[in-house]
């Protein structure tokens, strides 16, 4: 008898926990406890709360897990301070066109 097939999911990291583990929460809004892969130790990939990672579950125990990749870096949306200070292109003061003269 062969062994069987992990199964692969889309996770978010819930909490940190020592000994590299962390609680993550599953699409279906499960919680299981994952680690780190060893690739992902040896290449010191930093994942905290709030991370998207990939997780594989071994059919035999869905309670446990191991995150073998963290996905992109969520985008911060920027503060009402620096919401306004990028210049469009073409209004005066831009890089590359001249300023007309007062």
């Amino acid at each position: 008898m062969g062994k069987e097939e992990k199964i692969t999911l889309e996770a978010e990291v819930v909490e940190a926990l020592p000994n590299a583990q962390f609680r993550v929460k599953l699409p279906n809004d499960h919680e299981i406890l994952a680690y780190i892969s060893g690739k992902m130790k040896t290449a010191r990939i930093r994942t905290v709360p709030g991370d998207t990672v990939t997780v594989e579950i071994s059919p035999y125990d869905m309670t446990k897990g191991r995150i073998i990749y963290r996905g992109p870096m969520p985008r911060r949306d920027r503060g009402p301070a620096e919401a306004g200070t990028e210049q469009q292109p073409g209004q005066p003061g831009s890089e590359g066109e001249a300023t007309p003269p007062a």
